[in-house]
């Protein structure tokens, strides 16, 4: 994919951040969210990850955004301090085309070069074959994938 630019994202992306992440919200189970959030939240999200020193960054691909990938805290306590979590999302019409892998690599390049040490990945969905492919050959650690951790349409496990 040799037309793909990585850059860091800026907030004028955040109208299509917007659109693909409400894609995701509603028609996937990777955000574990049940309402996408509007622009002015996304913005928000963007702002607080890069203001504390995280990377985030978007593919363009013939000048429009194709997807979208940051590092954020993996856990709010101190010995986590230098651990990430990493969030990848791709608009559907560039699934499949190797769009997140240009991403996650440059993620932990990027990650690597803010001095974190250790990125996992948390997949909430054990049927998304090729998230679940592509992160250990990151060398992003997989926490075990989840097919019934939580659910936003109602279903999944029932509550302890």
């Amino acid at each position: 994919m040799s037309d793909v630019i990585i850059r860091p994202a800026a907030p004028a992306d955040i109208a299509a951040i917007t659109r693909i992440y409400a894609e995701a919200v509603l028609h996937g189970t990777a955000t574990f969210e049940i309402e996408p959030p509007d622009e002015a939240e996304m913005a928000r999200r963007q702002r607080t990850l890069i203001d504390k020193g995280y990377p985030y960054l978007v593919a363009e691909r013939s000048g429009a955004v194709a997807g979208y990938a940051y590092a954020g805290p993996y856990r709010d306590r101190p010995a986590y301090k230098w651990c990430v979590e990493d969030s990848i999302y791709v608009a559907p019409e560039y699934h499949r085309k190797g769009i997140g892998r240009l991403l996650l690599m440059r993620l932990v390049g990027q990650s690597e070069a803010c001095g974190f040490r250790q990125m996992l990945a948390v997949i909430g969905d054990s049927a998304n074959t090729a998230s679940v492919a592509v992160m250990p050959q990151a060398g992003s650690a997989l926490l075990a994938p989840s097919n019934r951790s939580a659910s936003s349409t109602g279903g999944g496990s029932t509550p302890c």
